[in-house]
């Protein structure tokens, strides 16, 4: 059976399990970022930024690219290109975990009025990929259950903060990037 025909069985455990992640994962990650103990992980971590940058990158234009499929009617395609996108969402969470579990915080150095544009798309950025985490878990279920009509409910949501918070990562990494150590 091929990923774009894989169907995972309808259980309302399923649907317990998703809230659970969408509240685990982000708690996980504040309670990960909040130790003040660096870890040593080697100087490879510096680079994680970078691959974070290329993969919120790549992510968005897979959702773009998912879109343009689904539009297109082309559901195989679509399906193909989400599950790469989850899939990036995934790596890219453990790069970020790893590199601040392992780096102090790069402060942004920039002056004038770029600073408050700055503040403003990153907290934005950090807010809504917290709340994004629920409806992005439900839209794979309810896609890979066959639950399409859910799945478009949850996309309506899904879709366009996913797309704003990979954009935002890249726009952010942008600008905090010449600061980088």
């Amino acid at each position: 059976m091929s990923m774009a025909t894989l169907v995972i069985e309808k259980k309302p455990k399923y649907e317990r399990i998703i809230n659970v992640l969408a509240i685990a994962i982000p708690v996980v990650v504040a309670l990960l970022l909040g130790i003040r103990q660096k870890i040593d992980l080697g100087e490879w971590t510096k680079v994680l930024p970078h691959v974070i940058g290329v993969i919120n990158t790549l992510t968005s234009m897979l959702l773009i690219m998912g879109f343009y499929f689904i539009k297109q009617k082309n559901i195989a395609a679509h399906r193909q290109i989400m599950t790469g996108a989850f899939l990036l969402g995934a790596v890219f969470l453990v790069c970020y975990v790893l590199y601040h579990i392992s780096n102090e915080a790069t402060p942004f150095g920039g002056t004038g009025f770029i600073r408050p544009v700055y503040y403003f798309l990153l907290i934005s950025h950090i807010v809504l990929s917290i709340g994004v985490v629920w409806f992005v878990l439900r839209a794979v279920y309810f896609g890979y259950t066959n639950q399409i009509a859910q799945h478009r409910k949850a996309v309506k949501w899904a879709m366009p903060i996913w797309l704003y918070v990979s954009v935002t990562g890249v726009i952010v990494y942008l600008m905090i990037s010449p600061y980088y150590v």
